[in-house]
């Protein structure tokens, strides 16, 4: 005896496995081809009618059977590809220009990388008490702070800092071609 789909919604709606499973089957390949037609991609669809076949168990709280159970799924699946064009658009927009941007970081994360390469060689170069005291100072120390690690007075500190300026500009002259 072949039971009507509207008997199935409604059975399966009170929880009865069985029903459902026989929707399922009598359905599937009807919501996949709808769900094909609405994304125009093979992958979509598929995705698609998953998540609507995972979700109809809960849906069909809401079906009442006055209109036919086919009818009733088709909105579902076209509620569902909307839903889904929404998403992707939103998605789409707040990914707008992070490209860009993200080539752009890159290229100035670059830009850095090789600025504090070329400075740490350019270091190595440096006479010590330079050296040091430029270290201390690129560690984010105050002048007064690298005066009390090295013991000497923040004058000092900033002669050895105006030193080590000159220094790395008379290097970076030579470095350029």
């Amino acid at each position: 005896m072949q039971t009507d789909d509207t008997s199935l919604a409604l059975a399966a709606a009170g929880g009865d496995a069985g029903a459902f499973a026989a929707l399922i089957e009598r359905h599937y390949d009807r919501l996949f081809r709808l769900c094909f037609r609405l994304t125009g991609s093979q992958p979509e669809a598929e995705d698609l009618t998953q998540d609507i076949c995972a979700a109809l168990p809960a849906k069909l709280q809401s079906f009442r059977g006055e209109a036919s159970f086919t009818t009733w799924a088709y909105r579902l699946c076209v509620n569902a590809a909307h839903d889904r064009r929404r998403r992707a658009a939103t998605h789409a927009k707040a990914a707008k220009g992070w490209g860009d941007w993200e080539v752009s970081r890159r290229a100035a994360n670059e830009e850095a990388d090789e600025a504090l390469d070329w400075l740490t060689q350019a270091m190595r170069a440096l006479p010590d008490d330079l050296r040091d005291t430029l270290a201390l100072i690129l560690d984010e120390m105050t002048h007064a702070q690298a005066g009390d690690i090295l013991g000497v007075s923040e004058g000092t500190i900033s002669w050895r800092i105006s030193q080590a300026k000159k220094h790395l500009a008379t290097l970076r002259k030579e470095d350029t071609p």
